[in-house]
């Protein structure tokens, strides 16, 4: 990539970090839903984010949207996770390998193919007997009879790649993660998947090296094609590898204004609770700053004990015990239990 987006993404990325927005809880979790259901939706499914949020974690299904659609997206989240375990070994990436993740890919929605060159199953990952084109109208790909050599070849360059990168060196990480994605769907090994499974090894590669995985949105597919193409057509990386860098940053800097816009409207709230319990109760503003305090700790929790409020300020257990009543006396705390195993929840909006 260019010097300038080189610049703009290890700024962006040194912001993402210092803010801690990768640690937040369930982010990684999310980052990695929306990749695959942008993913999928690049190649025609149209389940939302929200609807693969619910088929993957709690397995419903949506009346809105077809099985092969719900299908592609079960499958590709199969391929995620057998890859991040498999490249945490650092192993060779080879041509079976990848034949694997193909098959994790097309799991079930991958079809028997009877063609001149022979009979082939893109659900098992089986690469591909015929000739195709970039959709109808397009460029011919490389002849089917060329793709296991030049498969061979990518896997022995990748590799090497691979063994001598700096891994500290984070545009590097990126640069060679989008070479591969480039290459792989270029020799377009299989008659379908290509595209899912050559996003799916960028993403792989960059969390080899602590990347944070680069993600194409449904929005940007016309420009992502169009830089596919212009990059053939011009024999220059640099093109695909520009417009990738390009979305990234963009990518980051939404996750960035996001999270500070968050954080600013979190100050505010404290702030307004901290006023109001001055003001209503009459309290010094410190013992207030302290109950917020609280509040701001139990927010992602379900319920909490005396003794996690003692573990994580350092308060005697008279002290946060007292602190734990005034909240409940206050409203904005609701008590289950007795003395001995006493837990508390915060109160919504609706039920205070």
């Amino acid at each position: 990539m260019t010097d300038s987006y080189k610049n703009q993404l290890l700024d962006l990325l040194q912001q993402h970090k210092a803010l801690g927005i990768s640690e937040q809880i369930d982010y990684q979790k999310f980052y990695l839903y929306s990749i695959i259901t942008h993913s999928t939706a690049i190649e025609g499914s149209t389940v939302t984010e929200v609807e693969a949020q619910l088929l993957f974690d709690e397995g419903i299904t949506s009346s809105k949207r077809t099985m092969v659609e719900q299908m592609m997206n079960l499958d590709l989240k199969a391929a995620y996770d057998y890859g991040m375990q498999w490249i945490k070994r650092h192993e060779p990436i080879t041509v079976n390998w990848l034949i694997t993740l193909a098959s994790k890919v097309m799991a079930r929605t991958g079809s028997e193919y009877h063609s001149m060159g022979g009979d082939f199953s893109a659900a098992k990952g089986e690469l591909r007997k015929l000739n195709v084109t970039a959709g109808i109208g397009g460029e011919s790909y490389m002849s089917y009879q060329k793709v296991p050599s030049r498969l061979e070849a990518f896997c022995e360059a990748l590799n090497q790649q691979r063994k001598t990168l700096d891994a500290s060196d984070m545009t590097a990480v990126y640069d060679l993660s989008f070479w591969a994605h480039y290459e792989l769907v270029t020799i377009h090994p299989w008659a379908d998947g290509n595209g899912r499974t050559s996003r799916l090894l960028m993403n792989l590669i960059q969390m080899e090296f602590g990347a944070l995985p680069t993600k194409v949105l449904k929005e940007e597919k016309a420009e992502y094609i169009q830089a596919l193409v212009d990059t053939r057509e011009n024999e220059n990386i640099g093109i695909f590898t520009d417009c990738m860098a390009k979305l990234h940053c963009q990518h980051l800097q939404a996750d960035i204004d996001r999270f500070l816009k968050s954080t600013t409207q979190e100050m505010v709230d404290k702030q307004d609770i901290k006023k109001k319990m001055v003001d209503k109760w009459s309290i010094k503003p410190t013992l207030a700053e302290k109950l917020v305090d609280i509040l701001a700790f139990m927010a992602d929790k379900d319920e909490i004990t005396t003794e996690a409020i003692i573990q994580q300020f350092g308060f005697t257990a008279t002290t946060a015990k007292r602190y734990l009543r005034q909240l409940t006396e206050f409203g904005f705390l609701e008590a289950h239990g007795g003395n001995k195993n006493r837990t508390y929840r915060i109160l919504t909006a609706n039920e205070t």
